[in-house]
């Protein structure tokens, strides 16, 4: 099965602080081109070596390696798109209510993300952790490192140059605010829902 570049649910041209331009790009082409580097991959696997497997260096370890690579790409950025287009603000429900008890208060969650945003390289991911029955914002410096085996991701901050540069330049702090002012914390919350 091939995978496929998903569609956004909203209009390139309709988050507040984040441009058309930075979306085409981040989508059509970062995010397409990890798409099509996982189907590539996939596509070469069956007909690699195993024999010559082995932890230094072989063509099916740099294969797998740029698998999880490629994959976590695109899955991180189809979670971080679907959370967006949304009126930002402040989430209700059981989410607002699981925030509040994990968290202390919704501000102190928004507190902890922002600061998990700005020491991040690549990604901020808020997850639930059925090990501990909490919601946890994880520090992700690379696609495939920082994610928690068996955890389920809500909502992903792409905290990666390519997200903001041609918006903001280097100023992170204000797109990690453009980024709230756009999440739908009703696909958050479906997220919530599924765990």
């Amino acid at each position: 099965m091939a995978f496929e570049v998903k569609d956004l649910l909203w209009a390139k041209d309709a988050l507040r602080g984040i441009s058309e331009q930075t979306i085409e790009t981040h989508h059509d082409k970062l995010y397409a081109g990890y798409v099509n580097k996982r189907n590539e991959i996939e596509s070469l696997l069956p007909g690699v070596d195993r024999s010559a497997a082995n932890q230094a260096y072989s063509a099916y370890r740099a294969l797998k390696l740029e698998e999880t690579f490629s994959a976590d790409g695109a899955i991180l950025h189809e979670l971080y798109f679907d959370i967006l287009g949304g009126p930002g603000g402040a989430p209700t429900g059981s989410l607002a209510d699981k925030i509040n008890a994990d968290f202390g208060s919704f501000e102190a969650f928004v507190e902890d993300l922002t600061a998990c945003g700005m020491a991040a390289r690549g990604w901020a991911v808020t997850a639930y952790d059925p090990s501990d029955g909490k919601l946890h914002n994880f520090l992700c410096d690379v696609h495939n490192q920082g994610g928690v085996w068996g955890t389920v991701p809500l909502m992903a901050l792409d905290t990666y140059e390519h997200a903001y540069f041609m918006d903001y330049g280097s100023d992170r702090p204000a797109y990690i605010q453009a980024f709230f002012d756009n999440v739908n914390w009703d696909k958050v919350q479906e997220n919530f829902d599924s765990v």
